[in-house]
Parts: C-alpha cells; sequence; structure tokens
C-alpha cells in the first residue's frame, strides 16, 4: 500500500468520528448526553454545532479522492479542527478533569488532526516532487 492510500484509508476512518457524532447530536439533540428540558434555545445550538461536526465530517471526506491536491482545504478544515479542540481544551481548564468522551475529542482534535495534516503536506509534496 501506498503512502498515499495509506493516508486516504486513515482519513476515511477518522471521519467517522465526525460524521457519526455529529449526525447522531443532530438527530439525538442534548438526548444524546443524556440531558432533557434543556431550553430550546440550548437544544437548538447543540443541534447546529453538531451539524457543523458532521459537515466537517464530509468536508474531509470529499478531499479522500485526490487527497494529495487538496493541501488548501485540508489545512482550513484542520485548522478548524483545532480551534475547536483549543476551546474544549479550555473548558477542561476551567471546568476541571474530562471524561472520557471529552478525551477522546481533546485527542483527534489536538493531536491526530494536526498529524494528518502533516501528513497530508508531505503526501502533497511527494506528489509535486514525482510530477516534476
Amino acid at each position: 500500500m501506498t503512502e498515499r492510500r495509506l493516508l486516504q484509508a486513515i482519513v476515511v476512518i477518522a471521519c467517522l468520528v465526525p460524521i457519526l457524532g455529529g449526525g447522531f447530536g443532530v438527530l439525538r439533540g442534548l438526548a444524546m448526553l443524556g440531558i432533557g428540558g434543556a431550553a430550546a434555545g440550548a437544544e437548538s445550538h447543540f443541534r447546529y454545532l453538531s451539524g457543523l461536526l458532521l459537515g466537517i465530517g464530509i468536508g474531509f471526506l470529499t478531499l479522500v479522492p485526490r487527497i494529495e491536491a487538496q493541501a488548501a482545504r485540508f489545512g482550513l478544515l484542520a485548522a478548524i479542527v483545532v480551534i475547536g479542540g483549543l476551546g474544549r481544551l479550555f473548558s477542561v481548564l476551567v471546568g476541571g478533569a474530562p471524561d472520557a468522551a471529552t478525551s477522546f475529542a481533546l485527542a483527534m482534535e489536538l493531536v491526530v488532526t494536526p498529524a494528518l495534516a502533516l501528513w497530508q503536506a508531505r503526501v502533497a509534496r511527494l506528489a509535486v516532487t514525482v510530477k516534476i
């Protein structure tokens, strides 16, 4: 398996996290967190943010077929995820120790996503080098 193919496979697997999590959040709302009876505004906001998460996952998925040529879009989506992760990290810093789901999300946002962005940049550089 080439490095490009391996990156494509791992990105597809990683996309399952925001696609499934975001989709579930849109469908279930705050009930997915065991929160019932929340204000309509809080429910709406949670479903909106879940929709953004779903969209980010789909956005990454659309880059897979020509992943070596998608450095700008990949970098933009990765930056959005990292910024969100920094917001989540701030929440942990002011609110206390994270639960397992939050720890997993932080790892995806602040470790896995930047690592994938660096890897994608490497694959993009290699693709340009090979074509010259």
